[in-house]
């Protein structure tokens, strides 16, 4: 199901992840949730949440990476 804002996020993303990567995640995820809602668009035996959740996290990972401390951190912040 889409979320309406950062809060209905999942515990671990809103605990992990800096505000900027939550929008992202949730953005993601909400288009993803549009994008495949036809099991034939999925990979596999793939549902529409995993799907979704799947390309959430991979738009996160384009501009975040998880710290050691097991937070997520901006990759321009390490430059």
């Amino acid at each position: 199901m889409p979320f309406a804002r950062i809060s209905e996020l999942p515990g671990p993303v809103r605990e992990h992840l800096p505000k900027h990567a939550q929008e992202i995640y949730k953005e993601a995820f909400n288009s993803a949730w549009e994008q495949y809602d036809r099991p034939e668009e999925r990979r596999g035996h793939a549902s529409r949440e995993e799907t979704a959740h799947r390309v959430a996290w991979a738009a996160v990972k384009d501009q975040y990476q998880k710290g050691d401390d097991g937070d997520w951190h901006s990759k321009q912040a390490r430059h």
